[in-house]
């Protein structure tokens, strides 16, 4: 029965961290994105962050981000700068052609950086892409 259970992966959903101006707060904030790569939306996306560092660890959040279309990107949230000396992990869940999908996005601690900058796909931007 076990073979018969079908285990969707999930492909060009990525979650990344940018450095960017907050014109808010007058300053540079490490902002979570979600990004959906794919060619057609995914649908009610959950994404679940919490870090830690051996016994030590932050408040789990949630979000509710709705739908993203192809192509396309949502704003998780605002990293405090005391947290890129954690783990942080994102479990992203959502819906694509009619199936459930689930992934685990992990930035080691201090890998947050702006030593550790690349290229962002779809937002054309520099950031941090998760493992």
């Amino acid at each position: 029965m076990k073979k018969d259970i079908e285990i969707p992966i999930a492909k060009n959903v990525h979650v990344a961290i940018v450095h960017e101006w907050n014109d808010e707060f007058l300053e540079k904030n490490w902002n979570a994105y979600i990004i959906n790569d794919r060619d057609s939306k995914i649908e009610a996306v959950i994404a679940v962050s919490n870090g830690y560092e051996g016994e030590r660890k932050t408040s789990t959040m949630r979000h509710g981000l709705g739908d993203i279309p192809a192509k396309g990107f949502r704003k998780i949230e605002i990293l405090q700068e005391d947290i890129l000396a954690f783990n942080n992990e994102f479990f992203v869940t959502f819906f694509a052609d009619d199936k459930l999908y689930e992934k685990r996005f992990l930035f080691e601690k201090y890998s947050i950086s702006e030593s550790n900058l690349g290229p962002i796909p779809v937002m054309e931007l520099e950031g941090v892409l998760a493992e």
